[in-house]
């Protein structure tokens, strides 16, 4: 009932080669789309022109990430 090919001199089995092709074809499309590293979002440098102005704007930016969206 099984087919038997003859792979590096061994008798390997239909059901095992299909098994090892739905094991590549689904391990290789997890491993691809599983999403790569996640890098934290790099600010530009704060140009401000004193320090009470930076301050200023660190604090509203701090304000402005814990608010939720509006929408």
């Amino acid at each position: 009932m099984v087919a038997y090919f003859d792979i590096a001199g061994k008798k390997v089995g239909s059901h095992v080669l299909a098994m090892l092709t739905l094991g590549t074809t689904f391990g290789g499309a997890y491993l691809a789309t599983r999403g790569g590293n996640k890098e934290a979002k790099k600010l530009p440098p704060i140009q401000a022109s004193s320090g009470d102005e930076e301050a200023f704007i660190k604090e509203f930016l701090a304000a402005a990430e814990k608010e939720p969206a509006k929408h």
